[in-house]
């Protein structure tokens, strides 16, 4: 996978999460206590989980590695993408009661945090939990949270304005989760198009040399970061018109979601 600019990840990361604190202050407050799209979490289960995720950046960039760090396809392997269903009963547990004002609170200090660590200077790798990582590698996952859970907040909220994007961060999350599926299915069989973000090459078979690919998916970024995280389902976003496949290989269900 192409290594990624760390000045340009981190920039991105924190801009979204300043546009996910803005909308949130502007939630109906009956919404917080509704049921999210993520089952079993209301909204204010799945607003903790974003807090949990923004106070883990200083605690993982305070824990630097020597070791060589792994490639990012190994730290988000298919079988690691399984959820793990006690710490999803913690979360439930620590967040189901708050009371939003004391979400909001938490949200704007863990931001505050993650912002005061993330301007000082920051190794190059550190440790997680399955082994040494690239800092820059790690600031592209807590970005891909900050991204997906922001849609999954607004198909949440379907009554609220939808919060915005920054566009960046959504640029970044694109290509990073193409690139990440061309690591998945090496191959020169299928182009996937994310205008104007991304294509890039995938799936073993006959290999592409010139013209038009036989094989062609594309679609939007949202609704590419959607499959990759299997928000929504191959079959049911060519349906509705958000995937166009054309080819007899183009159909890429067997490689989604990229992760869980």
């Amino acid at each position: 996978m192409p290594r990624h600019d760390l000045d340009g990840i981190r920039t991105a990361l924190l801009a979204q999460t300043d546009r996910l604190g803005d909308w949130l202050a502007e939630v109906d407050p009956a919404t917080w206590a509704a049921d999210s799209v993520l089952p079993g979490w209301t909204v204010t289960v799945l607003t903790g989980h974003v807090i949990s995720v923004l106070r883990g950046i200083p605690v993982l960039l305070d824990r630097p590695s020597d070791g060589r760090p792994l490639p990012l396809t190994e730290h988000v392997r298919p079988e690691h993408a399984v959820p793990n269903d006690t710490e999803r009963d913690e979360e439930v547990a620590t967040w189901a009661g708050a009371a939003a004002a004391d979400v909001l609170r938490d949200y704007r200090t863990a931001t505050a945090a993650a912002r005061e660590r993330l301007v000082g200077p920051l190794p190059v790798a550190v440790t997680v939990r399955r082994g040494p990582a690239a800092v820059v590698d790690l600031l592209v996952t807590r970005l891909w949270e900050l991204v997906v859970h922001t849609d999954d907040l607004a198909r949440s909220a379907p009554h609220s304005p939808p919060p915005t994007y920054d566009p960046a961060a959504v640029r970044i999350a694109a290509r990073s989760f193409a690139h990440l599926l061309a690591a998945r299915a090496p191959g020169r069989t299928v182009e996937l198009r994310v205008p104007p973000h991304v294509a890039v090459q995938c799936v073993a078979g006959p290999r592409h040399t010139r013209g038009t690919p036989a094989n062609v998916v594309e679609t939007d970024a949202l609704s590419w970061v959607r499959l990759a995280t299997g928000r929504v389902r191959w079959p049911d976003a060519v349906a509705a018109g958000a995937v166009h496949a054309s080819g007899e290989r183009s159909d890429l269900s067997g490689y989604l979601p990229l992760l869980a």
